[in-house]
């Protein structure tokens, strides 16, 4: 059973005139924010609101890092050399950082967005370039990747901390994958029904998959999707559940060292953000 975990919600989402998310309204309920750089949404303003808004809050500040893609939200897939990657992921947590300095603040982690996060989980040659933007720019960066991966894997090859996540709200398959966002189902809508999810995985390092049956699932950060339209009431649920089952909530950048080791299932990873 884990003592504590990290609440992480992926939020400064909206693009100019066009709005996404309650940012504030989230914010009192996690512990690190994943705030866009621009390249899947958010934009200079929405970033620097986003920044200020979490330092006032004491969450602490990831950048988020994604594909450029604006026009799909970062979900569709692209071919992308290793040196690309490295030079986009290299890019925006450097603008971020910018912000999160202008504010008083610093940045503590960098998590992937869509589909860069899933091609990260399965293709070790660009988990590896991503993590070595993220060390080449902070080595005390937390890097953030599905749990059992690719990207945690080489994030700890390249003697970064890593922080292996887990989804309250997908559903996984029975190969510990994520079921695929085109089927059914694949997003748990019932806040009550992920909020059970996320406190099995907390509480007992396991998850109900489709078919039936559990499959072991360790993690030290759990995701609250910003986009979701009742992220604000799923994050207080989230929150209060953890708490009620003793499990308590903090940010993963807390104690240096605090995610050290590898926590993974020895049955592998899952894929799909």
């Amino acid at each position: 059973m884990n003592t504590s975990i990290d609440l992480n919600c992926d939020l400064g989402e909206s693009f100019g005139a066009w709005r996404m998310g309650a940012d504030a309204a989230v914010m009192p309920w996690i512990t690190s924010a994943n705030i866009a750089c621009g390249f899947h949404a958010g934009d200079p303003g929405t970033m620097r609101r986003t920044v200020a808004l979490a330092a006032r809050a004491g969450v602490a500040i990831g950048a988020h890092v994604s594909l450029p893609d604006l026009v799909g939200f970062g979900r569709r897939e692209m071919q992308i050399s290793a040196d690309e990657a490295h030079a986009l992921t290299l890019y925006q947590v450097g603008a971020l950082a910018g912000f999160a300095r202008a504010a008083g603040s610093r940045l503590g982690h960098m998590k992937p967005h869509g589909a860069l996060y899933t091609m990260a989980a399965r293709d070790a040659a660009l988990a590896g370039a991503i993590a070595a933007a993220v060390r080449d720019f902070d080595p005390a960066l937390v890097l953030v990747g599905l749990a059992g991966s690719e990207l945690p894997r080489a994030g700890r090859a390249a003697g970064l901390r890593v922080a292996h996540e887990a989804f309250a709200d997908r559903a996984y398959a029975a190969d510990g994958h994520l079921v695929s966002r085109q089927e059914p189902g694949a997003v748990i809508e019932d806040v009550e029904t992920a909020v059970a999810q996320a406190v099995a995985i907390a509480t007992r390092g396991e998850v109900a998959v489709r078919g039936g049956g559990m499959r072991a699932l360790c993690a030290d950060t759990l995701c609250v999707h910003g986009d979701r339209p009742d992220a604000a009431e799923f994050a207080r649920r989230l929150r209060e559940a953890l708490q009620e089952a003793g499990v308590g909530v903090r940010p993963m950048v807390v104690a240096a060292g605090a995610i050290a080791a590898p926590r993974w299932s020895a049955a592998g990873p899952g894929a799909g953000a």
